[in-house]
């Protein structure tokens, strides 16, 4: 029996639709409710929102905009991907309303909540739940948790903890139908790989189908950047950070998707790392040292162990 070595987005949507399926973003207008605590530590939307999404828009003018500028002829069909704040504070009968717009779309596949663990009302799981059912298509949950160590937590300025993700995953696990994912950073100041290891092992270990992780970025104007200027924020290289994917992957259980490796944020808004290297030729360089040592997702896990590394290698 052959399988990947990583159990990519893409390879997941091969499987499920016999295609490959493209991300729109999508922005409410909600602004993030830690915003009003100071916000996280590294954070600024304008270096990951799309050039063609202003948040002024109705969702049906940013779904036309991404059909012509993201999706560009590459994909016939999308998610929407409301990875724009943090959609879920708005409250649970006005966000149903506004995705079930969306869901209308023949064109759309299914939604990606991106979110926060803290705003996961009551009442929100099992209204997904249902629009899950009736539309026929997926939600998938992505709670942003960064990392289970409270010190790191604490220095991001998340203002959630650890618990307040557990707790998300569990109402959204308790209702049928909804598809449960994490974000995680790698190389917040202060964590070592052994720390690093143990929020994605301890993450893997819950009831979650997808996993992004992605290193640290310093993105200007940040109060990030400014202890990025004291000297107090290292960052990998492309290589260190490679080296360290290949020792975490072997962790992550073969059931779990990885939507995202590695970050891109808008150049001109990147302070650090710069690696010139586009995400297409990473994917490509990260395969192949895998290839060449024999490693692939899963592998230290026990979990699908019916895969022989030889039929691995084959792919």
């Amino acid at each position: 029996m052959n399988r990947p070595r990583i159990r990519t987005f893409s390879l997941q949507c091969r499987e499920r639709y016999g295609q490959a399926i493209g991300k729109i973003p999508l922005d409410l207008g909600i602004p993030c409710p830690n915003r009003s605590r100071g916000g996280c530590l590294y954070c600024r939307p304008a270096s990951f929102t799309p050039f063609s999404l202003r948040s002024t828009d109705a969702l049906a003018e940013q779904i036309h905009r991404g059909k012509e500028h993201l999706l560009k002829g590459r994909f016939r069909h999308y998610f929407g991907y409301f990875q724009q704040e943090t959609s879920t504070a708005l409250a649970t009968d006005q966000l149903i309303t506004l995705l079930d717009q969306v869901l209308v779309d023949p064109d759309c596949q299914g939604l990606i909540l991106s979110t926060r663990p803290d705003t996961i009302a009551d009442d929100l799981p099992a209204a997904l739940a249902h629009l899950v059912r009736y539309s026929g298509k997926p939600c998938l949950v992505e709670l942003g948790l960064q990392s289970i160590h409270a010190q790191s937590l604490r220095l991001l300025n998340r203002n959630h903890s650890f618990a307040d993700f557990v707790d998300a995953v569990h109402k959204l696990h308790a209702v049928a139908g909804l598809e449960i994912g994490a974000h995680l950073i790698l190389g917040i100041p202060g964590e070592a790989e052994a720390e690093m290891l143990t929020t994605v092992q301890t993450v893997c270990a819950l009831p979650i189908q997808a996993l992004k992780l992605h290193h640290l970025q310093v993105i200007e104007g940040t109060p990030l950047h400014h202890l990025f200027n004291q000297g107090r924020v290292p960052v990998f290289t492309l290589e260190a950070y490679l080296e360290l994917l290949l020792r975490l992957l072997p962790h992550i259980p073969p059931r779990i998707t990885l939507h995202r490796l590695w970050s891109t944020a808008h150049p001109h808004l990147l302070v650090a790392p710069k690696w010139h290297c586009l995400s297409g030729e990473l994917s490509k360089q990260l395969h192949r040292m895998m290839a060449e040592r024999g490693l692939w997702q899963g592998q230290k896990t026990g979990e699908g162990e019916g895969s022989t590394e030889e039929g691995v290698k084959q792919r």
